[in-house]
């Protein structure tokens, strides 16, 4: 049975469609949103189990932090930090994170690795896509909920100073900016000297609550130079002096404040060993993230070594150090070690808004949701939690309460844990072409790797159809035209 043309360039344009439509649902995925309007300020945070209508228990807590300043470098490896380069160059953040008040995490930014998405990402809480490569480059107002907004609405005194991306994605929420532009990648000097100058005055000054600054110089090196290049290490020790100045400024303030001040170290993305980034190496999604306050004190021989941790878990920090509501899109977790030495009652508070945001959000993108293991174990985890607050309110105080306490902590940092996963596979699990190697954590337990690896042959499969139709169009065979008779027009054959 042979095919006409019709049929085949029909058979072609429907495997055309097929692809297009792939390609979109991979790399243009439906996001994790929620259905709720933007604006939370008079939605009331989730009550505490078995609470009174007169418990501080509703309420959100209050802050842990008075100040928190943000120190982003942009491209910062987290083996500039934790490997061999840390040790030579950066020697003050080095002992801070070996023995220091402090807890270091290697935190994985997922791809793309540029700069926007992942200001995003670590603002939001959420997973940006690929489409938000676009607007790196002229980025519009960020819509989402976010820390800086919360942190606005609060009434929080927010000062930038640094890559001006900040400055358009957060219009109108700085007190006080200094943007500096990204374009010119051969100025690795005077774009963190314009960073620099401004600290000596508003490290004196008390009239912020967060200060965030974002350097550039060291991606620019990258992007020039390399990983490898002598500027490297010295742009390290430079941003280890900054590092210095404002933690021992932090410090001498925290004599006149009742709560203590938090520091924090972080990089957007990382950089491939030619410098560049963009894509899903380790050296480009690996990032250092310290987090730096007297609040994490240290015992001596108590050795931290760090976790990984995905970039997304500190929105969700953030929030609950500055005393806000968590971003409703957030996918990510609360680091646990920043509350782990309040009182039990505290600790379980924090997990349990947590863990209610990520119920609410996988509620309202997933319609099996009941039946997602991470919404099972946080309905368990809010009930041992109500029976341990029923224990608690009556002052019994034994044994049998602590260990039910333990019981509750590690039933809801599971549920956490499995909740951020659930969600962030909502998001990626029509993305086969972005899977990356440093998806590890996640191919272990979901077999990943596995699963993806059908729809990468289906989809190159698609896509060579969509390439090749058209060749393959012209060199369909084509229908032969009747034969025509010699006796049909009249003719006849003279012998």
């Amino acid at each position: 049975m042979r095919l006409g043309s019709g049929t085949f360039a029909a058979g072609c344009v429907t495997i055309e469609v097929l692809g297009v439509a792939l390609f979109l649902r991979g790399f243009f995925p439906a996001p994790v949103r929620s259905s709720s309007s933007t604006e939370r300020r008079t939605e009331a945070a989730a009550p505490e189990p078995w609470a009174g209508a007169g418990s501080n228990w509703t309420k959100l807590p209050p802050p842990l932090f008075s100040k928190v300043v943000i120190v982003l470098i942009d491209a910062l490896r987290d083996d500039f930090v934790f490997g061999s380069k840390g040790v030579k160059f950066m020697p003050y953040t080095t002992y801070l994170v070996e023995k220091g008040a402090s807890h270091s995490f290697v935190a994985e930014a997922k791809p793309p690795t540029v700069t926007m998405p992942r200001i995003k990402a670590l603002m939001t809480g959420s997973l940006p896509g690929f489409i938000d490569v676009d607007r790196n480059l002229n980025s519009p107002a960020l819509l989402e909920d976010n820390v800086i907004r919360q942190a606005k609405a609060a009434g929080k005194r927010i000062i930038f100073y640094g890559d001006e991306t900040w400055v358009k994605l957060f219009p109108k929420h700085f007190v006080e900016y200094d943007g500096t532009t990204s374009f010119f990648v051969s100025d690795y000097t005077e774009v963190d000297n314009n960073v620099t100058r401004h600290l000596d005055k508003v490290l004196k000054r008390g009239d912020w609550d967060m200060l965030i600054l974002h350097y550039l110089g060291l991606d620019h090196i990258g992007h020039i130079f390399g990983p490898n290049s002598p500027l490297i290490g010295r742009k390290l020790s430079e941003m280890d002096s900054v590092l210095m100045k404002i933690h021992t400024s932090l410090l001498s303030k925290e004599r006149d404040t009742v709560l203590p001040n938090l520091l924090v170290l972080c990089g957007d993305h990382g950089m491939s060993e030619t410098g560049s980034h963009g894509a899903s190496s380790i050296g480009e999604v690996n990032t250092p993230l310290i987090l730096i306050s007297s609040a994490f004190e240290r015992k001596p021989g108590d050795l931290r070594h760090p976790k990984h941790v995905q970039q997304t878990d500190l929105a969700a920090t953030l929030a609950v150090g500055l005393g806000l509501p968590i971003p409703k899109d957030s996918v990510g977790s609360l680091l646990f070690p920043v509350v782990e030495g309040k009182p039990m009652r505290e600790q379980l508070r924090f997990l349990q808004l947590n863990t209610v945001q990520l119920s609410k959000l996988l509620q309202e993108n997933v319609p099996s949701y009941e039946k997602d293991p991470g919404y099972e174990q946080f309905k368990m985890s809010e009930r041992l939690h109500g029976n341990w607050i029923k224990l608690y309110l009556q002052e019994n105080h034994s044994e049998v309460l602590f260990n039910l306490g333990t019981k509750v902590l590690r039933q809801y940092l599971d549920a956490l844990k499995t909740l951020s996963l659930s969600l962030s596979t909502q998001v990626a699990q029509f993305s086969p072409c972005c899977f990356s190697a440093s998806h590890r954590h996640c191919a272990e337990r979901l077999s990943w790797r596995f699963r993806c690896r059908p729809l990468c042959f289906l989809c190159s499969f698609i896509w060579c159809f969509w390439f090749l139709w058209p060749f393959m169009l012209l060199c369909a065979p084509q229908p032969r035209a009747p034969a025509i008779s010699a006796a049909s027009h009249g003719w006849q054959q003279v012998e």
